[in-house]
């Protein structure tokens, strides 16, 4: 039976940064990917490398500003290949985002209050250096030094770093060998053939997302539902739109939300790509598609006077930002680690906090006395037999049935 320190189940950023961390402390680690690297919230994520913009709108520094403000320094060395996780391969879409207001008195003093609370304030432009798309558009346009990555590259960059140690199973065929303290021995997986495959483990880790709740069911059966919910989802219905568009990143703030946040990429036919989140992502939930879509080149129109939106198609897609729980409901302000003897579940809350969250899995590791073993050069040879996952697509190269502004505009006024 081979023997591991840690079983990592889950491929996405929170798994794939854990995994190189253990690594370089010498733990002997694999992690565990039921479907494709990424799949779900990571590769849905729009990437931006947040230094607590949307946590200062109200002028306030709040837990969750002050969790989340030294990440893109943690990031940016990552990025330059200072430290590991060694992320030079990794491809920046823009070194920096926008962020701009309307005309409202929220958004005025929102604007305000994240530049009284970022580490690094926001710069204010000059009209020569303001895109064309923010021409019009009230009050001062700043830039925050706010990375943004492609998620996918990302994950790319993580799996090929650690591919010897990087694994697909069937969640159907795996079983969890406990002890009378219900702590994890090891676990059971079938093999690319018909054969079982154990492997012996000192901890074991979920950071799946929303599978986190079906693997703990399956790793603890016999266990009572806990009096307070273990996990929470907040939906989002993100809208893409394709066509002729600049390269852009930005937040339009208004009031202690963001209006709009715009991430943009280029597609595998060459076409610029607009992710549109913020609030236009968390009302659209429960929305029909077609209405959304009109709703969101609305909202586009009115934060953005100077831009056309003439050709363009649409699309929309949902996705589950899933988290520990909280006792309000409300998005927890840091990553979340349940721990159930050596079995650890876990949550970044945001991709941008995946470093705090690795730092938070390890420290917890080492004060459980959970060190790693010994040298043992042959340690992964017994797991080669396993499959390997694919890294997930874009959703905007699996979305289907996109529709101009006339086919969404003509479906809802039918509706």
């Amino acid at each position: 039976m081979p023997a591991v320190d840690l079983i990592i189940f889950g491929g996405g950023i929170a798994g794939l940064w854990t995994l190189s961390e253990a690594t370089r402390l010498g733990y002997r680690s694999v992690l565990l990917e039921a479907y494709e690297l990424g799949s779900g919230q990571t590769i849905a994520s729009q990437g931006i490398i947040h230094g607590g913009l949307k946590y200062t709108l109200q002028g306030m520094m709040t837990g969750s500003a002050r969790g989340i403000r030294e990440m893109p320094l943690i990031w940016r060395k990552s990025l330059d290949g200072q430290q590991t996780p060694d992320l030079t391969q990794t491809e920046i879409r823009s070194p920096h985002c926008y962020l701009w207001r309307t005309e409202s008195l929220s958004s005025r003093l929102g604007m305000f209050g994240a530049k009284m609370g970022l580490r690094v304030a926001p710069r204010n432009l000059t009209n020569d250096e303001t895109p064309s798309v923010l021409k019009g558009c009230p009050g001062s346009i700043g830039v925050m030094e706010e990375q943004v990555i492609s998620p996918c590259s990302l994950i790319s960059n993580l799996a090929q770093a650690h591919s010897d140690c990087i694994f697909k199973y069937d969640p159907d065929q795996l079983t969890f060998d406990t002890d009378a303290s219900d702590n994890i021995n090891a676990i059971e997986l079938q093999t690319s053939g018909d054969t079982k495959l154990s492997i012996h483990t000192q901890a074991v880790l979920f950071t799946a997302g929303s599978g986190n709740a079906q693997l703990r069911t399956q790793a603890r059966p016999g266990t009572k539902t806990p009096a307070a919910p273990f996990m929470q989802r907040r939906p989002l219905h993100m809208v893409l739109v394709r066509g002729d568009l600049p390269p852009f990143n930005g937040h339009c703030v208004d009031g202690a939300k963001t209006r709009v946040t715009i991430t943009s990429d280029t597609d595998s036919q060459g076409r610029t790509i607009w992710q549109l989140g913020g609030q236009i992502a968390e009302q659209g939930v429960g929305q029909p598609r077609h209405e959304l879509i009109s709703h969101a080149a609305r909202e586009l129109t009115e934060v953005m006077p100077g831009i056309n939106l003439t050709g363009l198609e649409w699309n929309t897609y949902q996705v589950d930002r899933a988290e520990g729980a909280t006792k309000t409901g409300l998005r927890p302000e840091l990553p979340q680690l349940v721990v159930e003897g050596n079995l650890i579940t876990a949550w970044p809350t945001k991709l941008a906090l995946a470093p705090r969250l690795a730092e938070d899995v390890l420290a917890c590791l080492s004060k459980q006395g959970i060190t790693p073993s010994s040298a043992d050069d042959n340690w992964l040879a017994a797991l080669l037999q396993l499959p390997r996952p694919e890294v997930a697509q874009p959703p905007w190269e699996t979305a289907t049935d996109w529709v101009t502004l006339d086919d969404a505009d003509s479906r809802t006024n039918a509706a």
